[in-house]
């Protein structure tokens, strides 16, 4: 068994702290934005000595594939690439996470969709394979790039499962037609599959980043019922697994009762969870060997007491019964920090932790 750490800052976080402004110039100028996150992950070092964290999205970057010499292109979360390729516009926020305007396919149906590869074509996509380039070409600089779709050296892709993309880009009205037109929502879904799928494949090639896992952010998992997980999300999840490689499945909020659909999804390797998510029921579903990464919940993190959180770490750790484990956080704004002080003390002090 091993027990692990580590946590990433927002960029609200950052932006109060620093007053960088992650503008539109942010996610779409390379070099502003290594400057930007080498700032970021600079501040991170010096005020959080001994502890394992830096800047990233949550749950996208990992700690231990951050390197200096690399250099972010598309960073800009999954669904809202997709997005934008499909006529979205980008909305940036100088101190908050970026967005795409919503709802931009309300109304249409699978036959308004491209064909799939045809997304390539998109300029886009050729202003992030040209930066790509241009950084590879540059023998002087000798930063690495790491493409759209991918947050880290590691080769983990990441993408928005098909179901929080469909919701990002029809709206909530699509969990209503998900149970009224079922056959129509799952042509849409696995378009969304099938595009994910050729664009993590194109910028794997284009940067010369292999593929080692698939992240699947199914953040919309629990506003729906356990069987239309099983319906919907198992077969198209199940499917980019085959294409891309082993997932790593995140589900926000509890999902506690959603675990017997998720472990029907074929070459499931690792799932990330809602703090208040039965980690006892998981291991009774996976058994020990799968890895578990869990996120404590915002009020324990927001409360003035450390009590709450370490009970709560306390109880994941009496009921992981000796699995792999990694407590995981994403610092806001409005945090106590001395929260986060005491969990990290007690995950270090605990006998599996690596020293």
């Amino acid at each position: 068994m091993t027990i692990s750490i580590s946590g990433t800052l927002s960029k609200a976080w950052l932006a109060e702290a620093l007053g960088v402004k992650f503008d539109r110039d942010y996610y779409f100028e390379p070099n502003k934005r290594y400057a930007v996150d080498c700032r970021c992950n600079e501040y991170a070092a010096e005020h959080f000595p001994g502890m394992r964290i830096f800047y990233s999205e949550s749950n996208l970057g990992q700690i231990d594939f951050q390197d200096k010499g690399q250099i972010q292109i598309g960073g800009i979360q999954p669904n809202m690439i997709l997005g934008i390729l499909l006529g979205a516009d980008f909305v940036h926020r100088n101190s908050s996470d970026a967005d795409i305007t919503p709802g931009c396919l309300a109304g249409k149906s699978l036959s308004d969709l491209p064909p799939p590869e045809s997304l390539l074509e998109h300029p886009l996509i050729s202003l992030f394979d040209e930066q790509i380039q241009q950084v590879q070409e540059d023998a002087q600089s000798q930063l690495r790039p790491i493409p759209p779709f991918f947050w880290d050296i590691s080769g983990r892709a990441a993408i928005h499962g098909t179901m929080t993309t469909a919701q990002k880009l029809f709206g909530e009205a699509f969990f209503m037609d998900m149970m009224t037109e079922p056959e129509h929502c799952m042509e849409i879904m696995r378009w969304i599959g099938e595009a994910f799928i050729v664009l993590c494949q194109h910028f794997s090639q284009i940067a010369r980043l292999p593929i080692t896992e698939v992240h699947v952010g199914e953040c919309s998992s629990c506003m729906v019922s356990p069987e239309l997980i099983e319906r919907f999300v198992v077969p198209v999840t199940s499917k980019i697994g085959d294409e891309l490689g082993p997932i790593r499945l995140h589900s926000c909020g509890s999902s506690t009762n959603y675990l017997d659909a998720f472990f029907k999804i074929t070459n499931l390797h690792s799932i990330d969870l809602g703090g208040n998510t039965s980690i006892k029921r998981v291991r009774q579903v996976f058994g020990k060997e799968m890895p578990i990464s869990i996120a404590p919940l915002p009020k324990d993190m927001s409360a003035e007491s450390t009590d709450a959180i370490l009970n709560w770490a306390k109880q994941i750790l009496e009921e992981n019964d000796g699995g792999n484990l990694q407590y995981l956080y994403h610092l806001e704004p409005g945090y106590n920090i001395e929260t986060i002080y005491a969990l990290t003390d007690y995950v270090k002090g605990l006998p599996d932790f690596p020293h």
